[in-house]
């Protein structure tokens, strides 16, 4: 009998063997980087999945994975299992300053008109609070500035957190981060006080539109031209060709003078891009 209760049984742990495998598989389908101090993470989160299957040992749930009948299916709780999704509202302010005050402005010089309706591409929108803030960001600017539309399209490839951004329920303490003004313009609180949730209300939620997309894919499948697009804390999972590879293939959809915005912590340094920096983190395109 184990002595330490956070010790796994040996059928309950990775082997290297297996962490292999499932590496191999998650850089190859994802992009994501798994080096072995991961271990102990992917340990876990895929624990939650054996729960739910029923199944004994990390080894069974590998065959289940990739050799049973249902290995298409289980795909995607997998991905949903080993993706990382942190975000906040309002998370990176600086960024949304720019955004009205420069990119706007500069904006609707170039492209606007009495029909122009303004796209935005939230790329990796997690659970919703990115494209909410965003929405937000930009009621804001349509107060000021009448006739001024937009709409918003926000892509990520976790099933589960798409489900829980469309529903734009969120715990209260999670809008924090808003402006106490904000707040009542744009949330709705549940009528029952002591659930302690708010909504996005539904003028906003119809400005958001959202999908799934896998940024490996050859071909994201994206009809429409943006002028701004937010590719925020992506990035840091991937290697550098595959950085290259994705940013070049989100500029096909960004409009000549365009803005990217990447997180913070990350950089296009080295990389070989269609963007040149602007600003603190973000990037445009060539008019």
């Amino acid at each position: 009998m184990s002595t330490t209760e956070d010790t796994a049984a040996p059928s309950l742990q990775l082997t290297r063997a297996s962490f292999a495998k499932f590496a191999t598989f998650i850089t190859r389908e994802l992009g994501i980087k798994m080096s072995e101090n991961k271990v102990p993470m992917l340990q876990s989160r895929l624990m939650r999945r054996l729960r739910e299957l029923h199944l004994h040992s990390l080894g069974e749930y590998q065959d289940y994975l990739f050799n049973s009948p249902n290995a298409e299916a289980e795909r995607t709780h997998f991905i949903n299992a080993v993706t990382t999704n942190k975000t906040d509202f309002f998370r990176e302010p600086q960024h949304f300053d720019y955004l009205t005050r420069t990119a706007l402005p500069e904006l609707a010089r170039r492209h606007g008109g009495p029909n122009w309706r303004f796209k935005l591409w939230c790329a990796g929108c997690s659970s919703g609070e990115e494209p909410y803030t965003q929405s937000i960001v930009l009621a804001e600017h349509a107060r000021l500035n009448p006739g001024f539309d937009f709409a918003i399209l926000a892509t990520d490839i976790s099933t589960r957190v798409l489900d829980h951004a469309k529903q734009a329920i969120y715990d209260e303490s999670r809008i924090d981060p808003v402006r106490s003004d904000l707040r009542p313009r744009y949330f709705l609180r549940s009528k029952n006080a002591a659930r302690g949730v708010v909504r996005v209300i539904p003028e906003l939620r119809r400005k958001v539109s959202f999908h799934q997309l896998n940024f490996m894919d050859e071909d994201y499948r994206v009809k429409d031209q943006f002028e701004v697009i937010f590719f925020r804390n992506v990035m840091i999972y991937f290697d550098k060709a595959t950085q290259e590879a994705v940013i070049e293939k989100l500029c096909r959809n960004l409009v000549p003078g365009g803005y990217l915005f990447v997180g913070h912590s990350e950089s296009l340094a080295g990389l070989r891009v269609p963007v040149q920096p602007v600003g603190t983190a973000i990037f445009r395109k060539p008019a």
